[in-house]
């Protein structure tokens, strides 16, 4: 009962993931921008350093998983795109710590990137033994 819950909880965050990624092509969409288009800052839409980085991983990390093939098993699929957003996590603090500014949010991104990099290997650790 618990690993359903554990479950539910995890798909929850990729659906709440997907919603912003889809939120923020919209918000560029608008801006005659596009999903993929640069703007005068060099970054998507615009955005300067961090947040055009940042929005950068979020936007492959988002069309990786799109682009998953489903195997059919549901341990796999769940690892896999687990994997997949823990990486995007990763990314998305990477690129902010290049323009942090904020002590509390730096050592928010330095513990996500932490912790996300010990979970992809238990992802890694467990895809391998289960092939």
């Amino acid at each position: 009962m618990a690993q359903r819950s554990n479950l539910r909880r995890h798909l929850g965050a990729l659906a709440l993931c997907s919603l912003c990624a889809l939120g923020l092509g919209m918000a560029h969409a608008q801006q005659g921008t596009g999903s993929g288009g640069m703007g005068p800052g060099g970054g998507p839409g615009g955005m300067h350093g961090g947040a055009g980085d940042m929005h950068g991983a979020m936007a492959r990390g988002m069309e990786e998983m799109r682009q998953m093939q489903p195997t059919g098993d549901a341990d796999r699929d769940f690892a896999t795109m687990m994997k997949m957003h823990h990486q995007q996590a990763v990314d998305m603090s990477q690129a902010y710590l290049k323009e942090a500014k904020s002590p509390e949010m730096r050592k928010m991104a330095e513990k996500i990137i932490r912790d996300q990099k010990r979970e992809i290997a238990q992802f890694d650790k467990w895809l391998q033994a289960n092939k």
